[in-house]
């Protein structure tokens, strides 16, 4: 196993297109890091010059203590598993698996070895006469992966391996390659456009846009620390709600005003934000589950609500989503709305804010509703570059 190191990596195409921007990460020995984007972001390129397939425009790339730029693919000892599965349909899931082994000319011992060692730990052991045609997606992707292990590589490369499944499958394939990664302890790169995908598997998770990487960080540290306003939106679901708002000192503390709406926000949000001065316009997010419908939320103060008229009720059987409208647009990036085909939807109604709320709420589409807001989980964000204001 071995670590890989990417240092000032860089892609341009020939008609001038900056895929990847001098990206520097070094991914630990073991580690699952999970690229996540937009389409277009970059994320796929950045896998493809590590794993070969892609010339190098610039910098290095290192597996082990070795820089592989110069290197061919089979010769850099790493494994990809891909979006189709690409098996040969006129083999059996043995030779499936078998395949590149026989071709490295490994003795017919050691192949069967590794092979039924794979197939056990996939639960395939009972499909390995069987063609790919008559296995179910969740199969084929389990001999997808089988090909990888079998290999017993320096590194995994995984470019969204679960995107042809079914929901009730990606969930389930999530688990199990989180599951095997563990247990294999093999340096993994895993590509998706997914960010629960990117949340739930990744040890790290580095969010990237237009070629650059944003941020990478534990998957709790992205949402609760997020480092500007492209990953705040883009982590989380429903995502963030940005609004442009004025931010003040009143009766010895702080306030933001937006429309109609006013909320005080604590020293610890906003003092670093004003830095002496009296007034200061910001983005203020808060994520619809730092929100409560005001009659199940009797415990919390009452002087932090949002007075809103409810737009659309949706039922999620353990929550309830509010949409509602606050007088003034959101603040919403175009690449952000692209990966969220739901969000794209919302913004062309008047209503692009959003609550999760407890299930016992009353609140109807029509109904005048009063939110709490949790304000100790506020953030403040620079209207002009995007980043953060304050440690939140």
């Amino acid at each position: 196993m071995a670590g890989i190191g990417l240092e000032q990596l860089t892609k341009v195409y020939p008609d001038g297109t900056k895929a990847v921007s001098e990206l520097d990460l070094e991914i630990a020995d073991g580690e699952l890091v999970v690229f996540v984007g937009p389409s277009g972001c970059g994320k796929t390129s950045v896998l493809r010059m590590v794993a070969g397939l892609e010339e190098i425009s610039d910098g290095t790339v290192r597996i082990g203590s070795e820089v592989v730029n110069d290197l061919l693919p089979k010769d850099r000892d790493i494994a990809m598993v891909f979006q189709n599965y690409a098996l040969y349909p006129h083999m059996t899931v043995f030779d499936n698996m078998a395949f590149g082994l026989r071709q490295r000319r490994l003795p017919k011992a050691e192949i069967e070895r590794r092979v039924t060692a794979a197939g056990r730990t996939l639960g395939l052991s009972d499909s390995m006469g069987k063609k790919p045609r008559t296995l179910s997606g969740g199969q084929r992707q389990r001999v997808a992966m089988g090909r990888a292990i079998v290999r017993e590589p320096q590194a995994f490369l995984m470019d969204e391996p679960l995107s042809n499944l079914d929901a009730k499958l990606r969930v389930e394939m999530r688990a199990e390659i989180s599951r095997l990664q563990r247990d294999l302890g093999v340096t993994t790169i895993y590509v998706t456009h997914d960010q629960t995908e990117a949340m739930t598997m990744g040890d790290r998770v580095a969010v990237m846009r237009q070629g650059v990487l944003q941020q990478v960080a534990a998957p709790q540290t992205l949402y609760e620390h997020p480092a500007n306003l492209f990953v705040a939106e883009f982590i989380g679901s429903p995502a963030m709600n940005l609004v442009d708002a004025e931010l003040s000192r009143a009766d010895g503390g702080f306030v933001a005003r937006f429309g109609d709406s006013t909320l005080p926000v604590p020293a610890t949000r906003a003092g670093a934000a004003l830095d002496g001065g009296g007034t200061r316009r910001v983005v203020l997010g808060f994520r619809p589950e730092d929100l409560e419908d005001a009659a199940l939320a009797q415990a919390r103060s009452s002087g932090a609500e949002l007075d809103v008229v409810v737009d659309i009720r949706e039922d999620m059987g353990a929550e309830v989503y509010v949409h509602f409208s606050l007088g003034v647009p959101p603040v919403r990036r175009e690449d952000v709305l692209a990966a969220f085909e739901d969000e794209t939807a919302a913004a062309a109604r008047p209503t692009a804010f959003v609550g999760r709320v407890g299930r016992e709420t009353a609140a109807k589409e029509g109904d005048r509703l009063r939110l709490v807001v949790d304000t100790n989980r506020l953030y403040l964000f620079d209207p002009g570059s995007g980043e953060a204001l304050v440690a939140t």
